[in-house]
């Protein structure tokens, strides 16, 4: 004889759809802990940004970049759709090129304004910048689009 427990069709229903909706309420709590850090002030860089901040200085010191600007500017997307250049950078080579920050998560909607970005403005090389943790080295992961 088993121990189980017998649920009728409409109570099993009811069970699936709870554990959909505490998968969704835990997925946006997830969502919103990774958002819950907040906004810094206009033009103040946060740990990454300082960080590739540090990075560009150490390339214009050899020669590799010749200037760089930090939020320089607003991108237009679309209509109440922006998009804030992280780093103007300008090359050795003369090629001026946006630099986009990120941790290691980047969103869906963050990676879709990047491409978005890269289609709007051709003449600039989009890279994004992804800060590699200390247990894989270190360092910057540069993906152009």
């Amino acid at each position: 004889m088993t121990n189980g427990l017998r649920w009728t069709e409409e109570q099993l229903a009811a069970r699936q759809a709870n554990q959909a909706v505490a998968r969704v309420l835990r997925a946006d709590a997830a969502m919103k802990k990774f958002q819950a850090l907040g906004r810094l002030p206009k033009n103040k860089m946060n740990k990454t940004e300082e960080a590739y901040s540090r990075h560009l200085d150490q390339q214009k010191q050899r020669g590799e970049v010749i200037d760089w600007k930090f939020h320089p500017m607003r991108i237009r997307l679309a209509d109440n759709t922006f998009y804030e250049v992280d780093f103007l950078v300008l090359h050795a080579d003369l090629r001026v090129a946006i630099h986009e920050t990120k941790g290691g998560f980047t969103t869906d909607k963050g990676q879709m304004k990047i491409k978005v970005c890269a289609e709007t403005l051709p003449w600039f090389s989009m890279i994004k910048a992804t800060k590699l943790p200390a247990k894989l080295g270190g360092g910057w992961k540069l993906e152009e689009f």
